[in-house]
């Protein structure tokens, strides 16, 4: 028996008395990735993306364990719902609008000391100042460095587009904005490497778009190394008690790590090893969050038909945001009709081994992004569900 085998033999009789759809997640796959984020890390904190877990219990779980400190949250809603929760470092990983929000961050001491806002233009720091609804409350804020590899001029940018604020001198001057304004206090930088910790460097079957990558990933580390510590010099200039320098992503953990500007580094979706992480050469991780549907038809030979299954992952569309059907080994898309909203029909010899009922085990595009189809994750322990817990969805909280 394969390990992958041995894998669907252990979820299907975890899960024997469950009926599918249903989202697990393998607590020993869990904690050895984040075993291995640790190691990679080499000493420095880690700080875990909520977006790529999406599950409080797990979030506390991971939290607990030595290496890891500190959360980065996504929406402002979920900041202060998870700083309510008792959750005491949340650095929010974008800027806000959410003037409800800011209210309510800016009249609750336990709120303002927990929660640090992310900021990359003075006018959003107008708009906290337009909703407060009582002085005297600093906030704390974290300012955004653009990481993009920018070429020929400019002409050619490689990484998401993000902040505006490129330069040492730009970063330096929205410092000393923020640090002559009444009712702000400036504690951190961030600079998420997204072209190098989320794009995988071993694309299957492209060899030549494999090594591409490659010469563009080392070139951006060796720029954003260099500019990154001329930013955090320039800030430091202006506020030397700066708390923290992020950095990072699952994908570029030991590099970001290796930085002596960067103090901590951000990770979440190495915890789940979701697929789109199967393509990286620099490391590798235990698939531990997966969902199953049930077998609902057998159309013919080689041939089955599982219940929904069309959970799509955000990006630019294509294949790679698809779940892959993951357990038994050997089925694919019908590519006449790929993931479907109720249906999808899979092809494969391992098709005709399947009974109505059985389970079919994918693995998502993404981490966290599952948590919003499914209201709870079963926690599965060697070949038992150990415990049940809800995500954010199965607390009522849908954030985006």
């Amino acid at each position: 028996m394969t390990p992958r085998a041995a894998d669907r033999a252990r979820y299907d009789r975890a899960t024997a008395h469950l009926d599918a759809p249903v989202a697990i997640v393998d607590l020993e796959a869990f904690d050895a990735n984040a075993d291995d984020l640790v190691r990679r890390a080499a000493g420095k904190p880690i700080r875990v993306a909520s977006k790529s877990v999406r599950c409080r219990a797990l979030l506390e779980r991971v939290l607990a364990r030595p290496g890891f400190a500190g959360l980065m949250s996504f929406t402002l809603a979920e900041s202060v719902w998870l700083a309510r929760a008792g959750f005491k470092d949340v650095l929010l990983a974008y800027p806000s609008a959410d003037r409800a929000s800011f209210a309510e961050l800016t009249s609750d001491p336990k709120l303002a000391g927990a929660i640090t806002v992310m900021v990359d233009d003075p006018a959003q720091l107008d708009l906290v100042d337009r909703a407060r609804e009582r002085d005297g409350l600093e906030v704390r804020v974290c300012l955004e460095l653009d990481t993009s590899l920018q070429l020929l001029g400019g002409r050619v940018r490689v990484g998401a587009r993000r902040s505006p604020l490129r330069s040492p001198a730009q970063l330096a001057e929205l410092a000393r904005s923020v640090a002559r304004r009444p009712g702000f206090r400036l504690v951190g930088l961030m600079a998420y490497e997204g072209h190098v910790a989320g794009v995988g460097d071993a694309v299957a079957g492209s060899p030549l778009r494999s090594r591409a990558i490659r010469l563009m990933q080392a070139a951006a580390r060796r720029e954003l190394a260099a500019r990154r510590a001329e930013v955090v010099r320039a800030v430091r200039a202006v506020v030397p008690d700066l708390e923290f320098v992020n950095g990072g992503g699952t994908g570029s953990v030991q590099h970001t790590a290796g930085e002596a500007a960067v103090t901590e580094i951000a990770a979440g979706s190495g915890l789940y090893v979701p697929r789109l992480f199967d393509n990286y050469t620099s490391f590798s991780g235990r698939p531990a969050a997966l969902f199953a549907q049930p077998v609902v038809r057998r159309p013919g030979v080689g041939v089955v038909t599982v219940l929904g299954g069309g959970y799509p992952a955000s990006g630019a569309p294509g294949v790679d945001r698809l779940p892959v059907p993951y357990l038994p080994e050997g089925l694919r898309y019908d590519p006449q009709e790929g993931a479907g909203e109720v249906q999808t029909p899979l092809l494969g010899s391992a098709a005709d081994d399947l009974l109505i009922g059985d389970k079919v085990w994918f693995r998502h595009a993404k981490a966290g992004e599952l948590c919003e189809r499914f209201e709870e994750l079963q926690l599965v322990e060697g070949d038992r569900v150990t415990a049940t817990v809800p995500t954010y969805r199965g607390e009522g909280r849908t954030f985006l």
